[in-house]
């Protein structure tokens, strides 16, 4: 499932739902699309985002019939799925199920976010053509969506990112910042690389597809491949913290599951974007 070639159809996006609007993606998503003056849906699982001009309503993606009365009465032009629990298959690979059956019911253009971790990182680089090749349970359910998608709606776009990185909000921004303030306890892996993406590009990148007519799997991460190590340094030179208090380690040879390193090569997404998917070295540069 790579890049398919299709015609550039400008499509009509004056209703836009967010499933999983209130996680660090979902909010950018809904900020962004209310910026563009579309009436913006979105969903929360535990309580709304403090996003107003939203219309918020609380849906388990796990229960299939709620999904669809959901999708069915809001009727948006474009469902863009940001949604997912790391440790519960349920909502990741059963819950986007639901929500690319519930759009394309009623022909909604569909973006579902998926991940790097469907790739094992024995691979040099992986583009949109490399199949997946999982090793966590959490990269399986992502694969499975991956292809309940593809094969409920063709003209989906299925969007793999990589770590998310925002104005401090991201999970990797708080651990760096507990980590200098000596509050958390671990280290920074210097073997664990990824390609970081800031959450505003991310964004507007996955909305500027919805609004396009292609489909298929596209890349959609930064331009720069970092260790985790790395990354926190360059987190804490932006926000003023001694990079010298972070620890730093190697995971290989530790036990904890999952590939070391996974560099996506977004070239071919980005050449169809006008968004710029800038590289972390660019985005946290102090």
């Amino acid at each position: 499932m790579g890049l398919r070639d299709a015609p550039y159809h400008p499509r009509h996006m004056s209703t836009v739902l967010i499933v999983g609007g209130s996680g660090l993606l979902g909010r950018e998503l809904v900020r962004q699309a209310l910026d563009a003056r579309h009436d913006t849906t979105a969903t929360y699982h535990r309580r709304a985002a403090p996003v107003p001009g939203a219309v918020w309503h609380t849906l388990d993606i796990r229960d299939r019939a709620a999904v669809a009365a959901l999708v069915a009465d809001v009727r948006p032009d474009v469902v863009v799925n940001a949604a997912y629990r790391q440790a519960d298959w349920a909502t990741t690979a059963d819950g986007g199920m639901h929500v690319a059956a519930a759009a394309a019911a009623i022909g909604a253009r569909l973006v579902h976010v998926s991940s790097d971790a469907v790739f094992s990182g024995t691979a040099e680089r992986y583009d949109e053509t490399c199949p997946p090749d999982p090793v966590t349970p959490y990269g399986a359910a992502k694969a499975a969506a991956e292809t309940a998608v593809a094969g409920l709606d063709p003209a989906a776009v299925i969007a793999r990112t990589s770590l998310i990185v925002g104005h401090g909000e991201s999970l990797h921004e708080t651990f760096v910042h507990a980590l200098a303030a000596g509050t958390a306890t671990g280290a920074l892996f210097t073997d664990d690389v990824r390609c970081p993406v800031h959450v505003t590009d991310l964004a507007a990148a996955l909305l500027e597809l919805a609004a396009s007519g292609h489909r298929g799997v596209h890349h959609v991460a930064g331009a720069d491949a970092v260790s985790r190590h790395e990354l926190g340094t360059l987190i804490a030179r932006r926000d003023g913290l001694d990079p010298l208090r972070l620890p730093s380690a190697r995971r290989a040879g530790t036990g904890i599951p999952g590939p070391l390193a996974v560099r996506l090569d977004c070239a071919a997404t980005q050449a169809r974007l006008t968004t710029r998917l800038r590289g972390a070295r660019e985005f946290l540069a102090a």
